[in-house]
C-alpha cells in the first residue's frame, strides 16, 4: 500500500500529547506521522501521493456507537416517512399510496420515520392507511423505532383479530369501543412482522424475514452516505443472528462498508454463554461488542418510565420486571460480557442502575457499562454513574428533531434536563455521541452541532446549560466514542501506529459558526489508509 500524505490542513489529533498538527502521513493501513510538514514529509519519503487539504479540518474518522448500520440500509430503500416531507395522516397516506401504485399487489410496502406527535389530530388508524391500499400489508415505522402502524391487510396477514392479548412489555393500541387502531408498540411489533428471529420480549422487533442477498446488496450501497459523511466505524446495538449473518458475509466478501461492531441483544444471552463466546471478539473490522438489553421504552413514543407520567397520561413501559432485568444483566457480565442498557425516563433509570450496579460487582475494575439514549437521569443518578464508571450515549439529534414535543409532553423542568451531557461531562464521565439511525440522521456533524447548540427544529431553547463545546462534541464522537467501544487503543485519535482512519471535512469547523456545522461533511474519507471517499466521487470510483 503506498503512503499518503494529507498536508495544508488544520489537524484535530484527538491525541492529548499532540493535539494539534499540519500534516498526517500513512502507510500500509495505518498512521506513519503525525505533526509538522516538514518532519512529516521526511518521514513518509519520496514518492509518496500529497493530498493538500486547503485549510480544511482533518480528525480521526467519526465513530457512531449507537446506530442500527442494516436497518439503516434497508430505510434508505423504502418509502420516507419522515417530518417535515411527512406532516400529517394525509400526507401519509399519499405516499403509501404512490408506492402502492408501483408495488405488485401482495408484497408488503414498508416506510419510516414517521413522526406522528407533529401530525395534526395525532396517529395516524389502519382505516387511514386502507384508504392508500387494501392489496399490500403496510407498516410505517414510528421514527423511534419501537412503534409503527400496520393497515388491516398487514394484522389480516397475521390472522390478527380483536381479541388479540396484548404481550409483556408492548401493546396494541384500541379506540374507545375497544377497536384496533393499528398502532402496536414496542414488542407487541414481534406480533405483526414477518420477521426473521424470535427475539421475545427483549426488545421492538424490526428484525424483518428479507432475503439475504437483498439485505446484503443495500448494506453495500450504503457505504456511499456514511463514507460522505465520514463515518468509519459504527456500533450496531442491536444484532440477532439476522444481522451478524449479513455483516459476516459481507466482511468474508471485502464489502462491509465501515468497521462494525455488534452488540447481540440479550435474547441471545443463553445461547451464546453456552458456547463461551463473549465479546470483545473478532477483528478491526468486525467484532463482538458489548450485549444490549432493554429496560424501558421510547421517549418519541411515549413508553418511556418516568417516576410521574407525561404527554397524555403516558405511564411508560418496561420490557421486564427489576428484578428480572437485574439478573439478565448480572448473568451477562459474570459471563464476560461488557453491558449496554437502553433506558429513557428516571424510574426506568433507577432501575437500570440496580441492574449496572450487579454487573460491575462481577466485572472487576473496567466494566465500562453502557446506558443507551440516556435520557432523563437525575443529578443524583449522574452521581451514581460516575461511581460506576457508566458510558452515557446521547443523541442529541433528538432534541431537534422533537425537541418542542419534549417540552409539550414533559414540561420545561425535565425537558431542558433530557440528556445532560454537561452534567455528565462536569461529573468526571465520558459521555459520547452518536445518531441512533436509522431514527434519526446518520451524519456525524449534525449530532455534533445538535449537541453544541441544543435547539429545537422550531429554533427554541432545550437545556441550553447541558450544551458542549466543539471540542467536547468532537472528542464524544471519536476517541471516547472508541472508548465506549474498547477500541481506544487502535481508533479514534490520530498518532502513530493507530489504524489509517481519517477524515478531511470539507471546511474549517472552528472557524464556523455553531449554526453552520450541521451543513459539514467529508471533502475525503480514508479507511484503513485507503481514500474510500473523494467529494464528487462516488464511493466505487475510488
Amino acid at each position: 500500500m503506498s503512503t499518503i500524505v494529507i498536508t495544508g490542513g488544520k489537524v484535530i489529533t484527538m491525541d492529548p500529547a499532540n493535539p494539534a498538527a499540519d500534516a498526517v502521513a500513512v502507510r500500509d493501513g495505518r498512521v506513519l506521522a503525525v505533526g509538522r510538514e516538514p518532519e512529516v514529509l521526511a518521514a513518509a519519503g519520496p514518492g509518496a501521493e500529497v493530498v493538500l487539504a486547503g485549510g480544511r479540518s482533518v480528525l480521526p474518522g467519526f465513530i457512531d456507537p449507537h446506530n442500527h448500520l442494516l436497518s439503516t440500509a434497508e430505510s434508505l430503500v423504502a418509502v420516507d416517512a419522515r417530518y417535515p416531507g411527512v406532516g400529517s395522516a394525509q400526507d401519509l397516506v399519499a405516499r403509501i399510496a404512490a408506492e402502492a401504485a408501483r408495488t405488485p399487489a401482495g408484497q408488503w410496502i414498508r416506510a419510516y420515520g414517521m413522526d406522528d406527535a407533529k401530525f395534526p389530530g395525532g396517529r395516524p388508524t389502519r382505516r387511514q392507511l386502507d384508504e392508500a391500499t387494501t392489496d399490500h400489508p403496510v407498516i410505517v415505522y414510528h421514527v423511534s423505532g419501537h412503534q409503527a402502524v400496520v393497515n388491516s391487510a398487514a394484522l389480516a396477514w397475521r390472522g390478527i383479530g380483536e381479541d388479540v392479548a396484548d404481550p409483556a412489555g408492548g401493546a396494541f393500541v384500541r379506540d374507545e369501543g375497544g377497536r384496533l387502531t393499528g398502532m402496536v408498540l414496542d414488542s407487541a411489533m414481534e406480533l405483526l412482522l414477518p420477521v426473521a428471529v424470535d427475539i421475545g420480549c427483549h426488545g421492538p422487533n424490526f428484525h424483518v424475514d428479507l432475503p439475504r442477498e437483498q439485505l446484503r446488496s443495500w448494506l453495500e450501497m450504503s457505504a456511499e452516505p456514511y463514507l460522505k459523511a465520514g463515518v468509519t466505524t459504527v456500533c450496531d446495538p442491536q444484532v440477532s443472528r439476522r444481522e451478524l449473518e449479513i455483516y459476516r458475509s459481507a466482511w468474508d466478501a471485502g464489502t462491509l462498508p465501515v468497521r462494525t461492531v455488534v452488540m447481540p441483544l440479550s435474547h441471545m444471552l443463553d445461547e451464546l454463554t453456552s458456547i463461551g463466546l463473549a465479546g470483545p471478539f473478532g477483528d478491526d473490522r468486525l467484532r463482538f461488542g458489548a450485549m444490549k438489553f432493554y429496560c424501558d421504552g421510547t421517549l418519541l413514543g411515549g413508553t418511556a418510565m418516568f417516576d410521574e407520567p407525561y404527554g397524555d397520561d403516558f405511564t411508560g413501559t418496561l420490557y421486564h420486571r427489576p428484578e428480572e432485568l437485574v439478573d439478565l444483566v448480572r448473568r451477562a457480565a459474570s459471563a464476560g460480557w461488557q453491558v449496554g442498557v437502553h433506558t429513557q425516563g428516571d424510574r426506568a433509570m433507577g432501575y437500570t442502575l440496580d441492574a449496572l450496579k450487579a454487573a460491575v460487582a462481577v466485572s472487576g475494575d473496567d466494566a465500562r457499562p453502557r446506558i443507551e439514549h440516556c435520557g432523563h437521569p437525575t443529578p443524583a443518578q449522574v452521581r451514581e454513574f460516575a461511581s460506576l464508571g457508566v458510558i452515557p450515549v446521547n443523541q442529541p439529534n433528538f432534541l431537534y428533531d422533537s425537541g418542542t414535543d419534549f417540552v409539550r409532553r414533559l414540561g420545561d423542568r425535565r425537558a431542558h434536563r433530557l440528556q445532560p451531557m454537561r452534567e455528565e461531562l462536569d461529573a468526571g464521565l465520558r459521555p459520547v455521541l452518536s445518531s441512533d439511525s436509522f431514527v434519526s440522521s446518520l451524519r456525524p456533524m449534525e449530532t455534533v452541532s445538535n449537541a453544541v447548540r441544543r435547539r429545537t427544529r422550531e429554533g427554541g431553547p432545550i437545556g441550553a446549560e447541558q450544551a458542549v463545546t466543539l471540542e467536547e462534541a468532537l472528542r464524544a464522537h471519536t476517541v471516547d466514542a472508541a472508548y465506549a467501544l474498547r477500541m481506544e487503543d487502535v481508533i479514534g485519535s490520530l498518532a502513530p501506529g493507530k489504524l489509517a482512519d481519517v477524515v478531511v471535512l470539507d471546511a474549517d469547523v472552528r472557524s464556523l459558526p455553531a449554526d453552520e456545522l450541521s451543513g459539514v461533511d467529508a471533502w475525503l474519507t480514508m479507511l484503513g489508509g485507503r481514500i474510500a471517499y473523494r467529494s464528487g466521487r462516488a464511493a466505487s470510483e475510488v
